[in-house]
This record gives C-alpha cells, sequence and structure tokens, in this order.
C-alpha cells in the first residue's frame, strides 16, 4: 500500500508543481527562445519554459521523505540530485559551459558514492560465452583502502569508481535522448517501472529493496506527472535541470536494485547505443562530443519523416519490448540480447547516417 501512496502522493505534486514551475520559469526567463538559443537540433518555434528538474525533484524528495526512512544513502541521493538541478537551472538561464556541467556530474556522483551507493559486481557481458565457474560475474571490491575517521571506513577502488563513471555516462546517455517532446521522460519512466518490477522480486527476501522499490515508485510518479505537460505539444522543457536529475535517478536505482545495471542498459540500449554512436562519430569527425547537432537517430527518424508524437512513440515502444526482454531473461540471456541490439541499433545508425545527410547538408 506504501507502495501505491509514493506513487500517488509523487504524481499529484509533480502535477501541481510543473505548471506552477512553468509559470514561473517564464515569468523569470528560465525559457528556450528558439530567435536565442540557436542550437541545431531545436525544433519548437515559440518560447517554452525550461526547469523542469524543479517540479520533478521536488515531488520525489517530498513524497520520499512521507514514505521511505532517512538513511545515509537517501540522504547521499537528495544531496546528489540537488547539485543536479541546481546547476542544471542556472544552466537554463545562463548557459554554463560544458566542463562547468561535467564538473557537477562528477561531484554529484561522488557525493552519493561517499554516502554508500556502490556496484559491488557487475556481470561478465562475455558470460554467455565462458562456461567456467565464476564467470557469470566480475566482483568489483577486491581492491579497498581501510581508513579511520570517526570510524573505520573504506574505499572500494574499482566499485567505487565503476559507480561514479555509470552514474556520469547514464546522465549523458539520458541527457542526449531530449530530442523530441515526451521521448525522454518516457524513456525513464518506462526504465524506473522496469527497476521497480525488478526491485519487487526481491522484496520478500530482502527488506532494503522495499526502499528501493518505494523510491522506484516515487520517481515513477513524478515522472509521469511532468510528462503530462512535456508531451508534445511541450508546455514545458526538461533542461538540463531535468534530464540531469532523471538521468543520475536511473542510475542509482539501477545500482541499488541489485547492481541492475545490465536490465537499465537493455532498457535503454536504443538512446545509450544512440549517445556512444554520437560520440564517437563527433570524435572521429574532431568535433567536441557535447557539440549538438542533428544526426541523433530521432532527427533522422524526423528526417524520414515521422512526426514529434510518433518518434516519441517510437522510442517508448521499443524501450517497453526491451524492458519486458529484460525481465524474463537471465544475466547471460541479457548480455546475449545486448549484443544483438546493439549491432541491430549500430546497423540501422550507421544506414540513416549515410543515406539521410544532416539538415543543411548536400
Amino acid at each position: 500500500m506504501t507502495l501505491i501512496f509514493a506513487f500517488g502522493v509523487a504524481l499529484l505534486l509533480s502535477l501541481f508543481l510543473t505548471p506552477v514551475t512553468a509559470y514561473f520559469a517564464r515569468k523569470y526567463k528560465f525559457v528556450d527562445d528558439p530567435k536565442i538559443h540557436r542550437h541545431p537540433a531545436i525544433l519548437h518555434k515559440k518560447i517554452i519554459p525550461r526547469a523542469g528538474g524543479i517540479p520533478v525533484y521536488l515531488a520525489l524528495l517530498i513524497s520520499s521523505l512521507f514514505f521511505i526512512p532517512l538513511s545515509p544513502k537517501i540522504i547521499g541521493i537528495y544531496l546528489g540530485g540537488l547539485i543536479l538541478v541546481c546547476v542544471g537551472i542556472i544552466d537554463d538561464r545562463h548557459d554554463l559551459g560544458k566542463s562547468v556541467k561535467l564538473l557537477s556530474q562528477i561531484v554529484s556522483a561522488l557525493i552519493v558514492v561517499f554516502f554508500g551507493v556502490g556496484i559491488a559486481f557487475i556481470t561478465n557481458p562475455l558470460s554467455f560465452i565462458l562456461t567456467m565457474p565464476g564467470a557469470e560475474v566480475i566482483r568489483l571490491d577486491t581492491i579497498r583502502i581501510v581508513f579511520n575517521f570517526f570510524g573505520e571506513h573504506s574505499i572500494l577502488i574499482l566499485a567505487d569508481l565503476f559507480a561514479v563513471l555509470w552514474i556520469v555516462w547514464v546522465i549523458n546517455m539520458v541527457n542526449f535522448s531530449s530530442g523530441v517532446d515526451g521521448q525522454m521522460p518516457g524513456i525513464v519512466l518506462i526504465t524506473l517501472l522496469v527497476l521497480f518490477i525488478a526491485s519487487l522480486r526481491f522484496g520478500a527476501t530482502d527488506p532494503s529493496q522495499l526502499v528501493v522499490s518505494k523510491l522506484a515508485a516515487a520517481g515513477i510518479g513524478a515522472t509521469l506527472g511532468f510528462l503530462f505537460f512535456n508531451f508534445y505539444p511541450a508546455r514545458i522543457f526538461p533542461g538540463d535541470s531535468g534530464s540531469y536529475f532523471l538521468g543520475y535517478l536511473v542510475a542509482v536505482i539501477a545500482i541499488l536494485s541489485g547492481a541492475k545495471v545490465g536490465t537499465a542498459i537493455l532498457v535503454m540500449a536504443v538512446p545509450l547505443v544512440d549517445g556512444v554512436f554520437t560520440v564517437i562519430r563527433r570524435i572521429t569527425m574532431k568535433k567536441s562530443p557535447f557539440l549538438g547537432d542533428r544526426s541523433h537517430l530521432q532527427h533522422k527518424l524526423l528526417d524520414l519523416g515521422l512526426t514529434q508524437r510518433q518518434v516519441a512513440l517510437f522510442y517508448w515502444g521499443l524501450c517497453a519490448i526491451l524492458g519486458a526482454v529484460a525481465l524474463s531473461l537471465n544475466s547471460r540471456g541479457k548480455s546475449f540480447a545486448l549484443l544483438v541490439i546493439a549491432v541491430i541499433i549500430l546497423g540501422g545508425l550507421l544506414w540513416l547516417n549515410s543515406n539521410l545527410p544532416q539538415k543543411g547538408q548536400k
């Protein structure tokens, strides 16, 4: 019952706070003006308020405070998320440099890891090839530094480093998926729903998973409430505050739900592979990996004639299908499925980029 309440309270708060945020964002110029913000990937023609991270974060925070007991990990999640939302809001108004935003992502990841959120092991991506005992997982908690600071503490070198890299990577990949109205929140919503179901499977044997389920339920409610106002035609954009926080939330919940990193990767395979392909393509072209363009998959689909709603629904549908696959497969099956999906997506991206030149090019 508390899961339903956590979801319901977050949903109602998000439905209330999102239009309020949109009103004040427009009033105080936290907006995306296509006449000023000349980004090659911009699709809208009128001024749209940003700062979408505010209602999502507050809805999650308030709902969680009611239904989730405070612990070092939960406090760390709140603090790390707050940093991302604050920096994102400033960027929504003043367009901060890429290095500043990347630094904020690293700091938020370091904070949540410092408060105890880490990855002790990952599934071996080659486990479907290797059949030897113990090949299913790769332990990351074998190298540690122990120190005394008001009690004994330890730093798990590989585990903490991987957790930081994972969080920062997911934040940026989710941000890359903010292509058309409703696309990114819908992807996050489905991913959180899959992670919620995955955490419920272990709730009976592991009480800590109930906390994860509540956090995921609150995240689902907060995201769904925001999505009502972000689906085409959008009345508010998530901005960096929204996309950074939602990416951060997915990354952290994937860790807390029993290191379901593979599950999250498989559900978000399309935007994640597209993001990796985009970064590699930009680097090979001797451009900044953070430099925006119109070569993402969503832009190619628009060039094929799909509407913004159809593109968003296309992404949602693929994520939902991959989510069902992720929930039905074991770790070895997920690794194999991810490899197959990645090859298919990369092949499609290469074909689209070869046959549909970037808009404005001959």
